[in-house]
């Protein structure tokens, strides 16, 4: 399939500008598909040096990126104040942070690249130019609605056949209870159930989904929220013709052999979804938004600041991310 995917530079003083660098570096014996940085050109080259990557960079638009990707890295310039000081998030760089995620997703939505994958960003620092979400898949949201109200964005860890999605994500355990909804655990379905389809090609998805009590509730003799909520709203989705099962208790549902048998666990909260997946794919874990009308992806890591500009940061989750929006647009039913 033609096109560039589209790769945003992330949090400068992170570690995403390294890891999309030493990757354009490795492209040739990891085999990675064409990507176009949407950044700064200047900050780019500059990191480039420190790191001690012989790369030349070429400014170009989404048009012309998949031609000179062979011998240059390809960068959809995006103007700003952005420094090479890795480690040291600066206010004055996050103008250019969110312009390179609004533009990735233009280009995209507008079919110039065929998916987006973002770098981390640090939102402390976007939160004073503005940014009001409380990540990257709420912002997403809202610049894929193209005018209209914002579809739910469901986020997915995913590595290999092991997906999970969580039901919340970034909110106090203690206002979990109270977001878990009928209403929610039936549309996050509908959502899971059409992605797998759709966007990995399964036909016929099997969706578990984890109690949000111990034991799911044992009986409600530990919380009544899995008999009164999570199973009816299961049982709702059911009716729609969604393969959901449970509520499951989650202390056994991750036990490898056991998540194989579904394509998708649907947790209640952001650590029970996230904890299976890091433990079992640290490096290599891949974050999906469902429920856009393009493909997103992100390595399931942060800024790193510690790391940033030392070159000692793993690229294997970026590769991974890449990877997967490789697939996700070259084998879309």
């Amino acid at each position: 399939m033609t096109g560039v995917l589209a790769v945003t530079m992330g949090e400068p003083a992170g570690i995403g500008p390294d890891l999309l660098l030493a990757l354009y570096a490795q492209r040739r014996e990891r085999q990675l598909p064409a990507f176009a940085v949407f950044g700064h050109a200047g900050f780019l080259a500059a990191r480039a040096r420190r790191l001690g990557f012989d790369i030349a960079i070429q400014e170009t638009d989404s048009a012309g990126a998949e031609a000179v990707y062979a011998n240059r890295l390809p960068v959809i310039p995006i103007e700003g104040n952005v420094a090479d000081r890795p480690g040291e998030p600066e206010a004055e760089a996050a103008p250019a942070v969110i312009a390179a995620i609004a533009r990735a997703v233009e280009a995209t939505l507008a079919g110039d690249c065929r998916a987006v994958v973002t770098a981390p960003i640090h939102k402390g620092a976007l939160y004073h130019a503005g940014f009001r979400h409380p990540g990257h898949t709420e912002f997403l949201a809202e610049l894929s609605a193209m005018g209209g109200p914002p579809k739910l964005p469901v986020m997915m860890l995913a590595h290999g056949d092991l997906r999970t999605v969580p039901l919340t994500i970034h909110v106090p355990l203690a206002q979990v209870p109270g977001l878990v909804s009928h209403e929610l655990i039936v549309a996050t379905l509908r959502v899971m159930a059409h992605d797998l389809r759709a966007r990995f090609g399964i036909g016929v998805p099997r969706i578990a989904v984890a109690g949000l009590n111990p034991h799911a509730g044992e009986g409600g003799s530990i919380g009544r929220e899995d008999i009164d909520i999570v199973a009816p709203a299961i049982a709702a989705a059911q009716a729609e013709g969604i393969d959901a099962i449970g509520p499951l208790p989650a202390d056994t549902l991750f036990h490898r052999p056991h998540w194989r048998h579904y394509d998708a666990v649907l947790a209640m909260y952001h650590d029970q979804a996230l904890i299976p997946i890091k433990t079992v794919a640290f490096d290599e874990g891949v974050n999906v938004t469902l429920g856009l009308p393009i493909v997103r992806t992100s390595p399931d890591h942060g800024t790193a600041f510690d790391l940033a500009g030392t070159g000692r940061a793993s690229p294997a989750s970026f590769a991974a991310a890449i990877a997967m929006a490789h697939r996700m647009t070259a084998e879309r039913r």
